[in-house]
């Protein structure tokens, strides 16, 4: 099959394009979606015409998702994914030998069918795993159910979205974020995209003002990742744990102490150095 040439916008003045081997693409109830086989990423995931996840790469904002607040953390048992469909954040946790439970919420089943069908390499088993619970739901309204019924004992809430537009976009506002620390323990840390500073910068002055209003500590971070053809920001927030006072060996030990292996991208070098802004970042989120 012959490759076909998708664009993809990083802002409405900056953009990217990649070639694509389409093998599936179709309309679910809430977004299109393509999945096809590049020359560089090897299979690769869209919704709504923005890549999402490849084979390649993944494992770039996966460790970083889900490992620099989980690090961090004395010892997380309970955890939450708002989205993740791809497996890929479970499939990270699942390597703490601490993890009991974690609860996947993801709008969209056709997302859940493909990742099974096609992204073996990224949740290798996690979406059937038994301590992982898939629930089909609205993430927004299984949030608000939760912080009501008044229970506190997610050690990690991960929202691993789409960006914060159209069905997204109110789990990136002010009050989601108070929700979601409501639902947290003492030490736990919410993590989640925020997105490019060079190309959307307002946006991730936004998403830190307030995560900032909600929570104590917030540390971004940013990587380099390739599918996303951009510096790409994440950040931990959290009311009782600091991500900013971790150090090197302290990393180091979690690493070796909790058994955590086949890890591609982090250690504790590279967790200090990530959180370590340019003077522009700093600026633009001071």
């Amino acid at each position: 099959m012959a490759l076909q040439r998708f664009w993809e916008k990083l802002s409405d003045v900056t953009g990217y394009y990649y070639d694509l081997e389409l093998i599936e693409s179709g309309q679910s109830r809430y977004q299109s979606f393509e999945v096809g086989i590049s020359p560089l990423y090897g299979r690769m995931f869209r919704l709504d015409g923005c890549a999402m996840t490849s084979e390649a790469d993944e494992f770039i904002y996966h460790e970083n998702l889900i490992h620099i607040p989980a690090l961090a953390h004395p010892e997380p048992r309970r955890a939450l994914i708002i989205g993740g469909g791809d497996g890929g954040s479970a499939e990270e946790l699942l390597k703490y030998p601490s993890i009991e439970a974690i609860d996947l919420v993801e709008l969209d089943e056709k997302v859940i069918e493909l990742a099974k069908k096609y992204f073996h390499a990224i949740h290798r088993g996690a979406l059937d795993h038994p301590k992982v619970s898939v629930r089909i739901e609205d993430g927004l309204q299984f949030v608000a159910e939760a912080a009501q019924s008044g229970r506190r004992d997610y050690d990690l809430i991960v929202l691993d979205l789409t960006d914060p537009v159209g069905p997204a976009e109110a789990l990136y506002q002010e009050p989601f974020f108070q929700q979601c620390a409501l639902l947290l323990g003492e030490n736990g840390l919410l993590s989640l995209h925020i997105g490019s500073p060079d190309h959307l910068p307002e946006r991730i002055k936004t998403l830190v003002a307030r995560l900032r209003r909600v929570f104590r500590y917030v540390y971004p971070h940013f990587h380099y990742i390739p599918l996303y053809g951009a510096l790409w920001g994440i950040a931990a927030a959290s009311n009782g744990t600091d991500c900013a006072v971790m150090t090197p060996e302290r990393i180091d030990e979690r690493i070796t102490t909790r058994g955590i292996t086949d890890l591609r991208y982090l250690d504790g070098e590279n967790y200090r150095a990530r959180g370590i802004l340019p003077r522009y970042v700093r600026d633009l989120i001071a």
